[in-house]
């Protein structure tokens, strides 16, 4: 199989099947006006790494297994006595997943993680930010099947930000729904 022919299944739906929806739902007059999703990214901020080096050594690897590609360490901004906190020191993980990567994490993420969260009931959709953006916590990271439970060393939670070309939170809400993220149905 040539990568030249491949196309996630989000990217083609969202071809196919979410820009003729939101077209019609919203009146665009043109596709190029239909908001798309630009990126995710995924972050983990480790407080305890400031104690144990190796903490962000593992982050690092589940990060990478998680989203398929290699992530970053965070420096912190400023110093912080009372958290012994000097600049420039490692304080988090990010990956930022664009294309083709970022289309196969949102299925891995709605088709395999979500469901396996426990008492799960739908996202809140408190999460946007007025700007058409949209930010999802998951408070562990073992949710996802690429992590093997037995090597975890600490349950860690993770961020999750849709980035959205949306105008408003009504089209970016709208826009994810139709991807298939499971927002609760009262909101």
């Amino acid at each position: 199989m040539s990568t030249q022919n491949y196309i996630p299944r989000p990217a083609q739906d969202y071809k196919d099947k979410i820009v003729p929806a939101l077209k019609e739902e919203f009146g665009y007059s043109s596709v190029m006006q239909v908001p798309v999703l630009e990126k995710i990214v995924v972050s983990q901020g480790l407080g305890d790494a400031v104690a144990d080096k190796k903490i962000i050594d593992y982050a690092l690897e589940e990060m990478a297994m998680i989203t398929g590609q290699k992530a970053v360490p965070t420096n912190s901004k400023k110093d912080v006595a009372n958290f012994k906190l000097r600049k420039g020191m490692p304080i988090g993980v990010k990956v930022t997943l664009r294309k083709e990567k970022m289309y196969e994490f949102l299925d891995r993420l709605i088709s395999s993680a979500l469901p396996r969260v426990r008492d799960f009931n739908g996202i809140s959709a408190n999460g946007f930010d007025g700007r058409g953006n949209f930010n999802l916590g998951i408070t562990e990271q073992i949710i996802f099947p690429e992590i093997n439970i037995d090597k975890v060393k600490k349950i860690q939670g993770l961020n999750i930000t849709f980035v959205t070309s949306a105008q408003t939170d009504k089209e970016a809400k709208s826009l994810l729904e139709k991807f298939g993220l499971p927002f609760k149905k009262n909101q």
